[in-house]
């Protein structure tokens, strides 16, 4: 199997940015990197954020959304939660 890898060193925020170009409800912020909800904070909801190291790919950011999670914090690739 083939893995779309440019450079180790980019590939987290590579993937994040073609997430969030492909899902534009959602928005990328950087040092530190993580993502939330394009409509985020919302006024008298408490945030329900969520988070660990990234294997292959961010997996938390795929359930940020309306019903879901309103942020994900990605960590570096390979590490612990």
């Amino acid at each position: 199997m083939k893995k779309l890898i440019n450079q180790v060193e980019t590939v987290l925020n590579e993937q994040l940015q073609g997430f969030v170009a492909a899902h534009p409800a959602l928005r990328l912020h950087r040092d530190p990197v993580f993502i939330t909800r394009s409509d985020a904070p919302l006024v008298g909801k408490v945030a329900l954020i969520s988070g660990g190291g990234s294997g292959h790919e961010p997996m938390h950011s795929g359930f940020v959304g309306d019903g879901m999670l309103d942020g994900a914090v990605p960590g570096e690739i390979f590490t612990s939660p």
